[in-house]
């Protein structure tokens, strides 16, 4: 891979090391804090709220001031905000500081799409964005392990530190190794009305819309396991929250793994074609799991297999579904890629909040939404075929 693309990866794994690291610790933080699970868990679906709201600021303004300039505003605010989380007296100011972290690591979702479309047509960018899972699922593996860590040493509030500490080596690598891709022909001026028709016509464009919510809707069920999985492994199955990093960084494998795999098949099969195969396993894993559920046969190490399933399934889903809906956008690559973020991440976002709000003991909470989930991205998907 050309040097560029690790540090894509790397500014895309923003996301991930947000999100990953202070799992571990939700049972540490709603004791520290003194408030409910659930008031924990809500601070995850804060920090995917505003990662979905603020996407759609950066596409404009990567397309306007090229991809380099965002970004350094965005890393600023990132590290001001993680310091921020760490200082946090109370859960209500720990929501807003992440909402804010959030803001600053949307920049780190959009702009890596475009620079990579700016280099590559429709099949190497899903190759490209397959190689970027690589980089990126690093971080769902060993950021609940190096969080699990600090957390029996140092406490939760060393995490956000080490959150402020990465954005500061990711805004030194920007400035002194990135190389801008948006030729300054071909930025695009920053107006309201372009703004605008840009969007409306992108969401009147079914096509777009259909394969980027087929993506979003799996990465939604992502999301419902991560929020959820705390508090069904820890607390419902009794594992150690500095072994909980395991278990999770062994579904993140099979996110990485599949992303590889797919990445070699494109060299010989087209992107939807394997969007399709992809999405019924997707389906077929979280019907299998709602089925053992309700039939009370669900134990963890099922569990954990279901949701092996799903996740490998969606490191083909994702790159195919995003490579699939920013083909054919040129010149409007960065709302593209904003608007399909703010998709994707509004699905987390809902789905985040039904699993923090839906306290039920045991996994039927977190399957019953994954099912959903990925249901509804093979409807997605059979939605975009039907546009193409």
């Amino acid at each position: 891979m050309p040097g560029w693309l690790y540090l894509m990866g790397a500014l895309t794994a923003i996301g991930p090391i947000s999100i990953d690291m202070y799992l571990p610790a939700f049972p540490a933080m709603s004791a520290g804090l003194g408030v409910p699970a659930g008031d924990v868990e809500r601070t995850l679906a804060a920090y995917l709220i505003g990662l979905a709201a603020s996407q759609v600021f950066y596409g404009p303004l990567a397309d306007r001031f090229g991809r380099k300039p965002p970004l350094y505003a965005a890393l600023g605010l990132y590290i001001v905000a993680s310091l921020g989380c760490a200082l946090a007296s109370d859960v209500d100011a720990l929501a807003a500081w992440r909402v804010l972290q959030a803001v600053g690591g949307a920049a780190g979702i959009v702009i890596p799409r475009a620079v990579i479309r700016d280099h590559y047509d429709t099949r190497d960018a899903a190759r490209a964005l397959s190689m970027l899972m690589l980089i990126m699922g690093l971080a769902p593996i060993l950021a609940p392990l190096v969080g699990g860590q600090l957390l029996a040493y140092t406490g939760w509030r060393s995490l956000f530190g080490l959150m402020a500490a990465s954005g500061a080596a990711l805004l030194a690598a920007v400035a002194y190794t990135m190389k801008e891709s948006l030729p300054r022909d071909r930025q695009v001026p920053l107006s309201w009305s372009n703004i605008g028709r840009n969007y409306l016509g992108l969401l009147r464009h079914g096509r777009f819309l259909a394969f980027a919510l087929a993506g979003g809707l799996g990465m939604a069920g992502m999301f419902s396991y991560i929020v959820g999985s705390p508090r069904v492994f820890i607390e419902y199955y009794g594992v150690a929250p500095q072994h909980y990093g395991l278990l999770f960084g062994l579904n993140a494998a099979g996110l990485i793994a599949g992303s590889q795999f797919s990445a070699r098949l494109l060299r010989r099969l087209p992107p939807h074609h394997l969007l399709r195969t992809a999405q019924r396993f997707l389906a077929a894993a979280g019907l299998a799991a709602l089925a053992l559920t309700l039939a009370g046969y669900m134990n963890l190490a099922l569990l954990m297999a279901c949701i092996f399933i799903y996740m490998a399934s969606q490191g083909f889903v994702n790159p195919n579904a995003a490579a699939l809906a920013l083909s054919g956008q040129d010149g409007r690559l960065g709302v593209a890629s904003a608007l399909m973020g703010t998709l994707q991440l509004s699905c987390g976002a809902i789905t985040g909040l039904a699993i923090s709000a839906w306290q039920s003991p045991g996994p039927l909470p977190l399957v019953a939404v994954l099912c959903a989930c990925a249901c509804l991205s093979w409807l997605a998907g059979r939605a975009a075929e039907a546009l193409a």
